[in-house]
């Protein structure tokens, strides 16, 4: 008898777990639907920004490059070449820098 009344109340608490457990199990695919919903609703326009902002960077590098960066190189160059034309007219042509001498070939190799 005893047996036989605790196999029914576990019977019974089985069943109310297993229910509680299949409610929790919806409540869960529910959240997981919304947080899905969220996502996407809310990445798309975080894409479409970021697309913009990258082709305004693209823009202004191109931008920045053709009109400032370019014409810079361009008239450093052109000062650099005239600044050499007349020291090697002018027979004032600069020393090379410390360090840019080669270095003498191996004399050898050691004894051993």
């Amino acid at each position: 008898m005893i047996v036989g009344t605790v196999r029914d109340i576990l019977i019974i608490f089985l069943a109310l777990t297993s229910i509680v457990v299949w409610v929790l199990l919806g409540v869960l695919i529910w959240q997981i639907w919304r947080l899905t919903r969220m996502v996407q609703d809310e990445l798309k326009p975080m894409i479409d920004d970021t697309r913009q902002t990258i082709a305004t960077v693209r823009g202004t590098a191109t931008f920045m490059s053709e009109n400032v960066v370019a014409p810079v190189i361009q008239t450093s160059s052109r000062l650099a070449g005239y600044r050499r034309i007349v020291q090697v007219l002018l027979g004032r042509a600069p020393r090379a820098a410390a360090g840019s001498e080669k270095m003498p070939p191996p004399q050898g190799t050691p004894g051993v």
